[in-house]
Protein backbone atom coordinates (compact mmCIF):
# COMPACT_ATOMS: atom_id res chain seq x y z
CA UNK A 1 0.00 0.00 0.00
CA UNK A 2 2.98 2.58 -0.28
CA UNK A 3 0.93 4.29 -3.06
CA UNK A 4 -1.15 5.68 -0.31
CA UNK A 5 2.13 7.03 1.48
CA UNK A 6 3.53 8.24 -1.72
CA UNK A 7 0.42 10.67 -2.67
CA UNK A 8 -2.25 11.84 -0.46
CA UNK A 9 -4.18 13.12 -2.95
CA UNK A 10 -4.70 9.05 -4.21
CA UNK A 11 -6.52 8.20 -1.02
CA UNK A 12 -9.59 10.68 -1.80
CA UNK A 13 -9.64 9.86 -5.68
CA UNK A 14 -9.91 6.34 -4.59
CA UNK A 15 -12.83 7.10 -2.38
CA UNK A 16 -14.38 8.84 -5.02
CA UNK A 17 -14.02 6.53 -8.15
CA UNK A 18 -14.89 3.63 -6.02
CA UNK A 19 -18.40 4.93 -5.28
CA UNK A 20 -18.85 5.68 -8.97
CA UNK A 21 -17.84 2.79 -10.42
CA UNK A 22 -19.68 1.24 -7.86
CA UNK A 23 -22.32 3.14 -8.71
CA UNK A 24 -21.53 2.96 -12.79
CA UNK A 25 -20.95 -0.95 -13.24
CA UNK A 26 -24.06 -2.36 -11.00
CA UNK A 27 -26.80 -0.12 -12.38
CA UNK A 28 -25.96 -1.94 -15.60
CA UNK A 29 -26.62 -5.16 -14.32
CA UNK A 30 -30.65 -4.44 -14.09
CA UNK A 31 -31.35 -7.24 -16.62
CA UNK A 32 -29.81 -9.79 -14.66
CA UNK A 33 -31.92 -9.07 -11.51
CA UNK A 34 -35.81 -7.42 -13.30
CA UNK A 35 -34.99 -9.75 -16.37
CA UNK A 36 -38.18 -11.42 -16.57
CA UNK A 37 -39.74 -8.41 -15.49
CA UNK A 38 -38.67 -6.73 -18.62
CA UNK A 39 -39.62 -9.29 -21.13
CA UNK A 40 -43.27 -9.24 -19.69
CA UNK A 41 -43.40 -5.77 -20.25
CA UNK A 42 -41.48 -5.20 -23.27
CA UNK A 43 -42.67 -8.52 -25.12
CA UNK A 44 -39.01 -9.97 -25.48
CA UNK A 45 -37.39 -13.30 -25.10
CA UNK A 46 -35.23 -13.34 -22.26
CA UNK A 47 -32.15 -13.47 -24.33
CA UNK A 48 -32.97 -10.52 -25.72
CA UNK A 49 -33.10 -8.63 -22.80
CA UNK A 50 -30.43 -9.54 -22.13
CA UNK A 51 -28.74 -8.84 -25.43
CA UNK A 52 -29.16 -5.17 -24.37
CA UNK A 53 -26.54 -5.71 -22.08
CA UNK A 54 -24.61 -7.02 -25.27
CA UNK A 55 -25.32 -3.75 -27.35
CA UNK A 56 -24.01 -1.85 -23.80
CA UNK A 57 -20.69 -3.54 -24.65
CA UNK A 58 -20.44 -3.11 -28.40
CA UNK A 59 -21.27 0.84 -27.88
CA UNK A 60 -18.58 1.11 -25.19
CA UNK A 61 -15.72 -0.60 -27.11
CA UNK A 62 -16.88 1.23 -30.60
CA UNK A 63 -16.67 4.83 -28.58
CA UNK A 64 -13.43 3.76 -26.82
CA UNK A 65 -11.29 4.73 -29.77
CA UNK A 66 -12.58 8.13 -30.27
CA UNK A 67 -12.20 8.64 -26.99
CA UNK A 68 -8.02 8.46 -26.55
CA UNK A 69 -7.83 12.25 -27.60
CA UNK A 70 -10.20 13.28 -25.69
CA UNK A 71 -8.32 11.63 -22.51
CA UNK A 72 -5.22 13.25 -23.59
CA UNK A 73 -6.83 16.83 -24.55
CA UNK A 74 -9.24 17.30 -21.46
CA UNK A 75 -8.12 14.98 -18.81
CA UNK A 76 -9.97 11.83 -17.72
CA UNK A 77 -11.91 13.68 -14.54
CA UNK A 78 -13.72 16.23 -17.31
CA UNK A 79 -14.49 13.53 -19.85
CA UNK A 80 -15.66 11.04 -17.00
CA UNK A 81 -18.04 14.08 -15.67
CA UNK A 82 -19.49 14.39 -19.57
CA UNK A 83 -20.02 10.62 -19.57
CA UNK A 84 -22.03 10.68 -16.61
CA UNK A 85 -24.33 13.27 -17.79
CA UNK A 86 -24.44 11.29 -21.20
CA UNK A 87 -25.60 8.06 -19.09
CA UNK A 88 -28.57 9.78 -17.47
CA UNK A 89 -30.94 10.02 -20.54
CA UNK A 90 -30.22 6.03 -21.09
CA UNK A 91 -31.98 5.34 -17.94
CA UNK A 92 -34.65 8.30 -18.84
CA UNK A 93 -35.09 6.46 -22.35
CA UNK A 94 -35.43 2.99 -20.10
CA UNK A 95 -38.37 4.29 -18.15
CA UNK A 96 -40.34 5.33 -21.49
CA UNK A 97 -39.45 2.03 -23.55
CA UNK A 98 -42.23 0.21 -24.19
CA UNK A 99 -41.04 -1.46 -27.05
CA UNK A 100 -37.62 -3.39 -28.43
CA UNK A 101 -36.78 -0.23 -30.34
CA UNK A 102 -36.63 2.30 -26.97
CA UNK A 103 -34.92 -0.26 -25.08
CA UNK A 104 -32.07 -0.91 -27.09
CA UNK A 105 -31.64 2.65 -27.79
CA UNK A 106 -31.46 3.24 -24.08
CA UNK A 107 -28.70 0.74 -23.60
CA UNK A 108 -26.76 1.97 -26.71
CA UNK A 109 -27.12 6.10 -24.61
CA UNK A 110 -25.92 4.03 -21.37
CA UNK A 111 -23.22 2.82 -23.59
CA UNK A 112 -21.82 5.93 -24.89
CA UNK A 113 -21.66 7.26 -21.47
CA UNK A 114 -19.82 4.72 -20.12
CA UNK A 115 -17.28 4.30 -22.36
CA UNK A 116 -16.04 7.23 -20.72
CA UNK A 117 -17.12 6.64 -17.13
CA UNK A 118 -16.55 3.23 -16.64
CA UNK A 119 -13.06 0.94 -16.23
CA UNK A 120 -10.67 2.83 -18.68
CA UNK A 121 -11.24 6.34 -17.48
CA UNK A 122 -10.76 5.90 -14.00
CA UNK A 123 -7.87 3.60 -14.70
CA UNK A 124 -6.81 6.66 -17.22
CA UNK A 125 -7.52 9.21 -13.94
CA UNK A 126 -5.31 7.41 -11.68
CA UNK A 127 -2.39 6.79 -13.85
CA UNK A 128 -2.90 11.02 -14.25
CA UNK A 129 -1.88 10.92 -10.76
CA UNK A 130 -0.08 8.30 -9.79
CA UNK A 131 1.78 7.12 -13.14
CA UNK A 132 3.87 4.10 -12.98
CA UNK A 133 2.43 3.81 -9.02
CA UNK A 134 -1.04 3.03 -10.22
CA UNK A 135 -1.15 -0.10 -10.42
CA UNK A 136 -2.14 -0.71 -6.76
CA UNK A 137 -4.76 2.00 -7.04
CA UNK A 138 -6.31 0.30 -9.73
CA UNK A 139 -6.37 -3.19 -7.94
CA UNK A 140 -7.66 -1.28 -4.85
CA UNK A 141 -10.77 0.24 -7.17
CA UNK A 142 -11.02 -3.61 -8.71
CA UNK A 143 -11.25 -4.55 -5.53
CA UNK A 144 -14.61 -2.79 -4.36
CA UNK A 145 -15.90 -2.66 -7.75
CA UNK A 146 -16.01 -6.81 -7.36
CA UNK A 147 -18.69 -6.23 -4.87
CA UNK A 148 -20.81 -4.62 -7.02
CA UNK A 149 -23.55 -7.33 -7.43
CA UNK A 150 -23.48 -7.90 -3.63
CA UNK A 151 -24.48 -4.97 -3.15
CA UNK A 152 -26.87 -3.64 -5.81
CA UNK A 153 -28.48 -6.68 -6.50
CA UNK A 154 -30.29 -6.57 -3.55
CA UNK A 155 -30.54 -2.94 -3.82
CA UNK A 156 -31.92 -3.42 -7.67
CA UNK A 157 -34.42 -6.15 -6.27
CA UNK A 158 -35.56 -4.09 -3.48
CA UNK A 159 -36.66 -0.74 -5.48
CA UNK A 160 -38.10 -3.19 -8.40
CA UNK A 161 -39.86 -4.81 -6.11
CA UNK A 162 -41.56 -2.10 -3.96
CA UNK A 163 -41.65 0.61 -7.43
CA UNK A 164 -41.08 -1.54 -10.41
CA UNK A 165 -38.00 -1.75 -12.73
CA UNK A 166 -39.12 1.45 -14.65
CA UNK A 167 -39.18 3.83 -11.18
CA UNK A 168 -35.91 1.63 -10.28
CA UNK A 169 -34.05 3.30 -13.56
CA UNK A 170 -35.15 6.71 -12.86
CA UNK A 171 -33.87 6.25 -9.42
CA UNK A 172 -30.26 5.18 -10.95
CA UNK A 173 -30.12 8.10 -13.38
CA UNK A 174 -30.42 10.54 -10.52
CA UNK A 175 -27.94 8.47 -8.29
CA UNK A 176 -25.55 9.30 -11.37
CA UNK A 177 -26.73 12.86 -11.31
CA UNK A 178 -27.11 13.32 -7.61
CA UNK A 179 -24.02 11.74 -6.46
CA UNK A 180 -21.36 10.58 -9.29
CA UNK A 181 -21.28 13.80 -10.51
CA UNK A 182 -20.54 15.89 -7.74
CA UNK A 183 -17.95 13.71 -6.70
CA UNK A 184 -16.33 13.80 -9.85
CA UNK A 185 -16.61 17.77 -10.07
CA UNK A 186 -15.51 18.47 -6.76
CA UNK A 187 -13.54 15.23 -5.45
CA UNK A 188 -11.04 14.44 -8.22
CA UNK A 189 -8.13 17.13 -8.66
CA UNK A 190 -8.22 18.83 -11.98
CA UNK A 191 -5.18 17.90 -13.97
CA UNK A 192 -2.62 19.90 -16.16
CA UNK A 193 -3.28 19.33 -19.76
CA UNK A 194 -0.60 19.04 -22.27
CA UNK A 195 -1.30 21.50 -25.16
CA UNK A 196 -0.70 19.94 -28.44
CA UNK A 197 2.45 22.60 -29.11
CA UNK A 198 3.51 21.74 -25.54
CA UNK A 199 3.51 18.19 -26.27
CA UNK A 200 5.74 18.25 -29.80
CA UNK A 201 8.37 20.51 -27.77
CA UNK A 202 8.34 18.19 -24.94
CA UNK A 203 9.00 14.90 -27.41
CA UNK A 204 12.10 17.00 -28.99
CA UNK A 205 13.75 17.96 -25.94
CA UNK A 206 12.99 14.47 -24.87
CA UNK A 207 12.58 11.14 -26.15
CA UNK A 208 9.74 9.45 -26.01
CA UNK A 209 9.82 6.12 -24.16
CA UNK A 210 6.32 4.82 -25.27
CA UNK A 211 7.88 5.91 -29.31
CA UNK A 212 10.29 3.05 -28.92
CA UNK A 213 7.43 0.36 -28.19
CA UNK A 214 6.97 -1.15 -31.54
CA UNK A 215 3.47 -2.06 -33.04
CA UNK A 216 3.61 -5.47 -32.81
CA UNK A 217 3.97 -5.51 -28.94
CA UNK A 218 1.04 -3.11 -28.59
CA UNK A 219 -1.04 -5.93 -30.59
CA UNK A 220 0.43 -8.57 -28.30
CA UNK A 221 -0.99 -6.85 -25.55
CA UNK A 222 -4.37 -6.25 -27.04
CA UNK A 223 -4.69 -10.07 -27.70
CA UNK A 224 -3.25 -11.06 -24.41
CA UNK A 225 -5.98 -8.83 -23.17
CA UNK A 226 -8.69 -9.64 -25.22
CA UNK A 227 -7.75 -13.17 -25.12
CA UNK A 228 -8.82 -13.16 -21.27
CA UNK A 229 -11.77 -11.06 -21.64
CA UNK A 230 -13.55 -13.31 -24.02
CA UNK A 231 -12.52 -16.46 -21.48
CA UNK A 232 -13.85 -14.66 -18.47
CA UNK A 233 -17.05 -12.61 -19.24
CA UNK A 234 -18.19 -15.46 -21.62
CA UNK A 235 -17.46 -18.35 -18.56
CA UNK A 236 -19.20 -15.70 -16.25
CA UNK A 237 -22.41 -15.36 -17.98
CA UNK A 238 -22.71 -19.53 -18.97
CA UNK A 239 -20.64 -20.31 -15.02
CA UNK A 240 -24.17 -21.96 -13.75
CA UNK A 241 -25.27 -23.46 -16.90
CA UNK A 242 -22.40 -25.02 -17.60
CA UNK A 243 -21.69 -26.72 -14.24
CA UNK A 244 -25.29 -27.81 -14.71
CA UNK A 245 -24.10 -29.46 -17.91
CA UNK A 246 -21.49 -31.21 -15.48
CA UNK A 247 -24.51 -33.12 -13.41
CA UNK A 248 -24.96 -30.77 -10.75
CA UNK A 249 -28.14 -30.12 -9.30
CA UNK A 250 -29.37 -26.42 -9.98
CA UNK A 251 -28.96 -25.91 -6.23
CA UNK A 252 -25.62 -27.29 -6.25
CA UNK A 253 -24.78 -25.08 -9.52
CA UNK A 254 -25.60 -22.10 -7.97
CA UNK A 255 -23.96 -22.56 -4.47
CA UNK A 256 -20.80 -23.25 -6.34
CA UNK A 257 -21.28 -20.46 -8.78
CA UNK A 258 -21.95 -18.01 -6.01
CA UNK A 259 -18.63 -18.43 -4.22
CA UNK A 260 -16.68 -17.42 -7.99
CA UNK A 261 -17.37 -14.03 -6.72
CA UNK A 262 -16.19 -13.87 -3.11
CA UNK A 263 -12.43 -15.43 -4.38
CA UNK A 264 -12.53 -13.57 -7.26
CA UNK A 265 -12.77 -10.30 -5.02
CA UNK A 266 -10.11 -12.10 -2.28
CA UNK A 267 -7.66 -12.68 -4.83
CA UNK A 268 -8.32 -9.01 -6.13
CA UNK A 269 -7.38 -8.09 -2.18
CA UNK A 270 -4.10 -10.24 -1.96
CA UNK A 271 -2.69 -8.60 -5.20
CA UNK A 272 -3.66 -5.16 -3.82
CA UNK A 273 -1.72 -6.33 -0.21
CA UNK A 274 0.57 -7.09 -2.22
CA UNK A 275 1.66 -3.88 -2.58
CA UNK A 276 2.36 -3.55 -6.31
CA UNK A 277 5.58 -5.80 -6.15
CA UNK A 278 4.79 -7.49 -9.40
CA UNK A 279 3.55 -5.57 -12.82
CA UNK A 280 0.69 -6.61 -14.65
CA UNK A 281 2.39 -9.13 -16.66
CA UNK A 282 3.56 -11.23 -14.06
CA UNK A 283 0.61 -11.26 -12.04
CA UNK A 284 -0.95 -11.93 -15.89
CA UNK A 285 1.53 -14.89 -15.96
CA UNK A 286 0.98 -16.53 -12.32
CA UNK A 287 -2.88 -16.02 -12.32
CA UNK A 288 -3.55 -17.02 -16.25
CA UNK A 289 -1.88 -20.19 -15.54
CA UNK A 290 -4.67 -21.10 -13.35
CA UNK A 291 -7.46 -20.91 -15.65
CA UNK A 292 -6.11 -23.76 -18.31
CA UNK A 293 -5.43 -26.04 -15.10
CA UNK A 294 -8.62 -25.12 -13.87
CA UNK A 295 -10.48 -25.89 -17.43
CA UNK A 296 -8.80 -28.86 -17.83
CA UNK A 297 -9.34 -30.56 -14.17
CA UNK A 298 -13.30 -30.10 -14.81
CA UNK A 299 -13.04 -31.45 -18.47
CA UNK A 300 -11.44 -34.25 -17.18
CA UNK A 301 -13.44 -34.99 -13.27
CA UNK A 302 -16.81 -36.16 -15.20
CA UNK A 303 -18.89 -33.09 -12.51
CA UNK A 304 -17.07 -35.31 -9.29
CA UNK A 305 -17.84 -32.48 -6.94
CA UNK A 306 -14.35 -32.22 -5.27
CA UNK A 307 -12.98 -31.10 -8.80
CA UNK A 308 -15.89 -28.24 -9.14
CA UNK A 309 -14.79 -27.73 -5.64
CA UNK A 310 -11.33 -27.01 -7.10
CA UNK A 311 -12.18 -25.66 -10.47
CA UNK A 312 -13.89 -22.65 -8.63
CA UNK A 313 -11.01 -22.09 -6.59
CA UNK A 314 -8.36 -22.25 -9.46
CA UNK A 315 -10.65 -20.55 -11.68
CA UNK A 316 -11.70 -17.89 -9.55
CA UNK A 317 -8.48 -16.87 -7.61
CA UNK A 318 -6.90 -16.88 -11.52
CA UNK A 319 -9.67 -14.56 -13.17
CA UNK A 320 -10.26 -12.27 -10.06
CA UNK A 321 -6.20 -11.44 -10.20
CA UNK A 322 -6.53 -11.75 -14.01
CA UNK A 323 -8.83 -8.92 -13.97
CA UNK A 324 -6.42 -6.13 -12.56
CA UNK A 325 -3.26 -7.61 -14.86
CA UNK A 326 -5.96 -7.07 -17.93
CA UNK A 327 -6.04 -3.06 -16.64
CA UNK A 328 -2.30 -2.63 -15.84
CA UNK A 329 -0.41 -4.25 -18.78
CA UNK A 330 -0.30 -1.24 -20.11
CA UNK A 331 1.45 0.26 -17.80
CA UNK A 332 4.10 -1.78 -18.40
CA UNK A 333 4.88 -0.54 -21.59
CA UNK A 334 3.11 3.02 -21.83
CA UNK A 335 4.00 6.59 -20.25
CA UNK A 336 0.94 8.48 -19.05
CA UNK A 337 0.00 10.01 -21.90
CA UNK A 338 0.45 6.94 -24.02
CA UNK A 339 -1.27 5.24 -21.61
CA UNK A 340 -4.57 7.09 -22.29
CA UNK A 341 -4.44 6.50 -25.83
CA UNK A 342 -3.27 2.62 -25.60
CA UNK A 343 -6.04 1.99 -22.98
CA UNK A 344 -9.24 3.74 -24.78
CA UNK A 345 -7.51 1.35 -28.15
CA UNK A 346 -7.40 -1.49 -26.02
CA UNK A 347 -10.84 -1.03 -24.93
CA UNK A 348 -12.70 -1.57 -28.85
CA UNK A 349 -11.71 -5.33 -28.93
CA UNK A 350 -12.27 -6.15 -24.98
CA UNK A 351 -15.79 -4.35 -25.28
CA UNK A 352 -16.55 -6.57 -28.61
CA UNK A 353 -15.61 -9.92 -26.96
CA UNK A 354 -17.12 -9.22 -23.70
CA UNK A 355 -20.36 -8.48 -25.46
CA UNK A 356 -19.80 -11.49 -28.24
CA UNK A 357 -18.51 -14.48 -26.03
CA UNK A 358 -21.54 -15.35 -23.58
CA UNK A 359 -23.88 -15.79 -26.89
CA UNK A 360 -20.72 -18.11 -28.61
CA UNK A 361 -20.07 -20.26 -25.04
CA UNK A 362 -23.68 -20.46 -24.93
CA UNK A 363 -24.03 -21.93 -28.28
CA UNK A 364 -21.36 -24.27 -28.38
CA UNK A 365 -22.62 -25.58 -24.67
CA UNK A 366 -25.88 -26.24 -26.05
CA UNK A 367 -24.65 -28.00 -29.08
CA UNK A 368 -21.42 -29.61 -27.24
CA UNK A 369 -22.06 -29.66 -23.53
CA UNK A 370 -19.50 -28.52 -21.71
CA UNK A 371 -16.83 -29.88 -23.56
CA UNK A 372 -16.92 -27.35 -26.29
CA UNK A 373 -17.12 -24.54 -24.00
CA UNK A 374 -14.62 -25.81 -21.42
CA UNK A 375 -12.69 -26.58 -25.53
CA UNK A 376 -12.63 -23.36 -26.83
CA UNK A 377 -11.97 -21.53 -23.58
CA UNK A 378 -8.77 -23.94 -22.69
CA UNK A 379 -7.39 -22.90 -25.94
CA UNK A 380 -7.87 -19.01 -25.56
CA UNK A 381 -6.18 -19.23 -21.83
CA UNK A 382 -3.41 -20.93 -23.04
CA UNK A 383 -3.33 -18.91 -25.90
CA UNK A 384 -3.07 -15.75 -23.54
CA UNK A 385 -0.53 -17.03 -21.85
CA UNK A 386 2.20 -17.71 -24.34
CA UNK A 387 1.32 -14.21 -25.27
CA UNK A 388 2.76 -13.16 -21.91
CA UNK A 389 5.33 -15.11 -22.22
CA UNK A 390 6.77 -13.22 -25.05
CA UNK A 391 5.65 -9.64 -23.57
CA UNK A 392 7.68 -10.51 -20.47
CA UNK A 393 10.54 -10.91 -22.92
CA UNK A 394 9.59 -7.22 -24.37
CA UNK A 395 9.68 -5.46 -21.27
CA UNK A 396 11.19 -1.91 -21.49
CA UNK A 397 14.18 -1.30 -19.26
CA UNK A 398 12.43 1.46 -17.83
CA UNK A 399 9.84 -1.26 -16.23
CA UNK A 400 12.48 -3.70 -15.31
CA UNK A 401 14.46 -1.62 -13.18
CA UNK A 402 11.35 -0.35 -11.39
Amino acid sequence: MRFLKSDSRLIGVLLVLAITQLIGWATISLPAVVGRDLAADLGLSLPAVFAGNSVFYVTMGLCAPWLGKAFVRHGARNVMMVGTVVMVPGYVVLFFAHEPMLYFAGWVILGMGGSATLSTGAYILLNEIAGRQAKSAIGAVMLVTGLSSSVFWPTTSFLSGHFGWRVTCLVYAAMLILISLPLFAFGTPRQRVVKEGAGVASKLSKPSKAAAIPRSTFNLVVSAITLNAFVQFGLGAILIELLRAEGLAPAQAIAFGSMLGVIQVSARGLDFLGGGRWDGITTGLVAGTALPVAMMLLMLSEGAIWAVAVFILLYGAGSGAMAVARATIPLVFYDQTEFAKASSMIALPLNLASALSPPLLAGLLTQFGGRGALGLTFVFSCAAVLILVLLGRRRPRVAVAA
